[in-house]
């Protein structure tokens, strides 16, 4: 008798609240907390550009004084997009009435209301989100102004050697594959706590697409930190000396990863910030020390020797890494169907992680790495990796 088959399988599910990042959704409301890059500073221009970030559409420019907006797109006066608009050196104005708005929604002109209507512009407001510019990024915070916390800063972007410099890149490094990524964004951030895939996938399944110790499986310990979880894996490596290697995932959806090509040792080069644009798509912001323009383009892995937009579908199949692996489990993978086991130890700690920070901004509180003074913004993270004397038998 055939058991196990798939008939009369039931439809599966996932978890709501871990994933679905809306307006008044839990895991929405705890990401709101928190700052998230929005666009390169160049992103924001003259020309007004559309931007979608948990699930928002907003209307990114930056006016003729140089200073960055970010708005709804429906004009408060009679709801046509301000994507159409003209960017003046005070604000934005509107294409359909001449409706002016400065970078935090005041109305500051009513052209067809001079005279005794122009006094009531001060009651209309444009619904405006706050920024800040920060490592060649444009930061935006999406969550209540009472709870509004400060940008944080990190020190391997902030201590910087002769010769460093912060480059930023919009392009999904980290991700695999193109830019925006068609799935949600918790398959990919927890992936940064799988290290198990990495001699699988990205070593013995796909080809060696880092360096050949990257292939050995490592010995991993797991690590819940006041900020995330931290994973310590070490490998052998070359002279019988140990390679050790400490990424961490930091709320609230940095992934701090060393370059698995290991082309040196010491901190952590970069910064990926991981951002939902809505359930079902996510791209990935870094910063990064370089010494050289373009030099964070580096850090981007190959498949068979290729870069990702260079395969051809054939090679798609034959040498699939994270894109493939993470967008192959659906929209939003789905969590009853899931069978964890021991190798999954990363994984299930930071779901638990998760739940406890939702249930803190539930009650009222303040979640991880949420700080309101520059001193307590200013983050030092433990990634990185390097060569250890083996201990001896």
């Amino acid at each position: 008798m055939d058991t196990g088959t798939a008939y009369g399988r039931q439809p599966g599910s996932y978890r709501r609240e871990l994933t679905e990042v809306g307006a008044g959704t839990p895991m929405g409301e705890l990401l709101r907390r928190y700052w998230h890059p929005v666009g390169l500073l160049s992103d924001f221009s003259s020309t007004p550009s559309k931007v979608k970030v948990l699930g928002e559409d907003l209307i990114a420019f930056r006016d003729g004084r140089g200073r960055p907006g970010l708005v709804h797109p429906r004009c408060a006066h009679r709801g046509t997009t301000l994507y159409y608009g003209k960017v003046e050196d005070r604000g934005i104005r509107c294409c359909y009435h001449g409706w002016l708005w400065d970078v935090e929604g005041h109305c500051l002109e009513q052209p067809c209301e001079e005279g005794a209507g122009a006094k009531h512009r001060d009651k209309v407001r444009q619904p405006w989100y706050p920024v800040e510019e920060r490592y060649g990024l444009v930061f935006a915070y999406l969550g209540p102004a009472a709870k509004k916390p400060v940008l944080p800063r990190y020190d391997c972007l902030e201590e910087l050697a002769p010769g460093e410099f912060i480059e930023a890149d919009d392009s999904s490094i980290g991700g695999g594959g193109p830019p925006l990524i068609p799935c949600n964004w918790l398959q990919h951030w927890e992936n940064v706590v799988d290290p198990y895939h990495v001699p699988v996938l990205h070593g013995s399944f796909s080809g060696a697409q880092f360096v050949a110790q990257m292939g050995a499986v490592p010995k991993v310990k797991f690590e819940v930190t006041p900020r995330g979880v931290k994973v310590e894996s070490l490998r052998p490596a070359e002279g019988g000396k140990l390679h050790r290697r400490v990424t961490e995932v930091v709320m609230p959806t940095l992934r701090v990863v060393p370059n698995p090509r290991v082309a040196k040792y010491g901190r952590v080069e970069s910064i990926g910030w991981v951002l939902p644009i809505d359930d079902t798509n996510f791209r990935i912001y870094v910063a990064g020390r370089v010494t050289e323009k373009g030099e964070l383009s580096s850090f981007r892995s190959k498949m068979a020797g290729k870069f990702w937009w260079e395969l051809t579908e054939d090679e798609h199949r034959r040498y699939p890494g994270d894109y493939e692996a993470q967008t192959g489990q659906g929209p939003i993978t789905l969590h009853s169907e899931e069978h964890l086991s021991g190798s999954d130890a990363g994984v299930a700690r930071l779901r638990r992680f998760l739940e406890q920070q939702l249930k803190l901004v539930a009650a009222g509180g303040d979640p991880a790495c949420v700080a309101f003074n520059d001193k307590d913004a200013y983050v030092r993270l433990e990634a990185g990796q390097e060569l250890l004397e083996a201990s001896p038998a």
